[in-house]
């Protein structure tokens, strides 16, 4: 058997090809309730439920931005929440064309053996919960491994635990309909240069196919959700032109055309700099069998975190603020973007946060 083909075969790779739509991405919702109350913290927000409802309202219901995107990943709590009116929000989405995901790891503990390294947990009763999300309407699932570039890391342990860990998530979501997106997060802490990433993408990439292959999984039904190849955080900055350059070829060297698309994540990079990182990508002239677009949580939701500011007669700049980023990252999957979106109150600013914990 060289790819698992189970009862959801034919419409797991339909709903890939079509989170892979041309022009359009994902906006990552699926903030764990401690993570959702630093972003509401920073804007002295209380973290209650319904607070993070009304968040959640703000963002899919903003005018203009579901049709330019094809996903949206949430936090379980929102998978059965509800806007205002009593309409759930998967309904809300499906009707505005997007497909709605669920984050379905449990975080990350650290691997035994190793210096400070992870692994990620929540393999434990996974079918179930698939099984449940399924019900619920969600079509495509999210499970993050995390990965640091050190001295000696990352690992052999630490790869191919992660890859292996990747792979038996991947297969569970497939038996139940669900959509793997593979999400080995580099991290970009450090003083590293833009070579020393490439380097480790590629193994880590390289690993993780290998046993997504060895799992049986069916590549055709999978994302990938990778880091950009990008210098550490401590390291000076590079063009938008390198990174595109680096990170295609890391791309072409490790993974399968089978794969309808990369779905990137933003990983601290500010709003502008990610959208402007995917826009080169998607104008590079090179063999590029796959879509390029994006995953973005906080690269789509900080200026219009700080526009909001928890207050509801700020609600229409803060959705207008969602719209300005969803159009140019939208256009950035196409290679159309000019630089020319308005730019919001933080926008431009750094998201990295040292050793990101959801």
């Amino acid at each position: 058997m060289s790819a698992f083909k189970g009862k959801y075969h034919d419409e797991l790779i339909a709903n890939a090809a079509y989170i892979g739509t041309p022009g359009k991405g994902i906006l990552a919702a699926d903030e764990s309730t401690g993570t959702i109350g630093k972003r509401l913290s920073s804007i002295n927000v209380e973290n209650v439920e319904e607070n993070r409802r009304i968040l959640r309202e703000l963002l899919f219901t903003a005018p203009g931005v579901l049709p330019c995107l094809s996903g949206v990943i949430l936090f379980e709590e929102t998978l059965y929440q509800k806007t205002a009116t009593g309409k759930p929000f998967v309904d809300v989405l499906k009707e505005g064309g997007v497909l709605p995901g669920i984050k379905v790891d449990k975080g990350t503990v650290e691997l035994p053996g190793t210096d400070g390294e992870t692994t990620t947990q929540g393999l434990d009763g996974l079918a179930q919960r698939c099984q449940k999300y399924y019900e619920a309407g969600a079509r495509f699932a999210k499970w993050r491994s995390v990965l640091k570039i050190g001295p000696n890391e990352p690992s052999q342990l630490a790869i191919t635990d992660n890859a292996n860990g990747l792979a038996r998530y991947a297969v569970i979501c497939q038996e139940n309909g669900l959509v793997p997106i593979v999400e080995p997060e580099i991290l970009v802490d450090g003083p590293h240069d833009i070579h020393k990433c490439a380097d480790v993408t590629e193994r880590v990439l390289a690993a993780v196919y290998k046993a997504l292959n060895d799992h049986h999984v069916l590549l055709e039904g999978t994302l990938l959700k990778p880091n950009m190849v990008t210098p550490g955080s401590d390291a000076p900055k590079v063009a938008p032109e390198v990174i595109a350059e680096h990170t295609v070829r890391a791309l072409q060297r490790t993974m399968p055309p089978a794969v309808p698309a990369v779905v990137f994540l933003s990983g601290g990079q500010s709003e502008e700099e990610a959208t402007l990182n995917l826009n080169a990508m998607n104008k590079l002239k090179a063999k590029k069998p796959w879509i390029l677009s994006f995953s973005f949580g906080r690269a789509l939701q900080q200026s219009t975190l700080k526009a909001w500011a928890g207050k509801d007669e700020n609600i229409k700049k803060a959705q207008a603020a969602l719209f300005a980023r969803a159009k140019a990252n939208s256009e950035a999957t196409l290679g159309t973007y000019k630089g020319d979106a308005t730019l919001g109150e933080g926008a431009a600013e750094s998201l990295h946060v040292k050793d990101y914990k959801y």
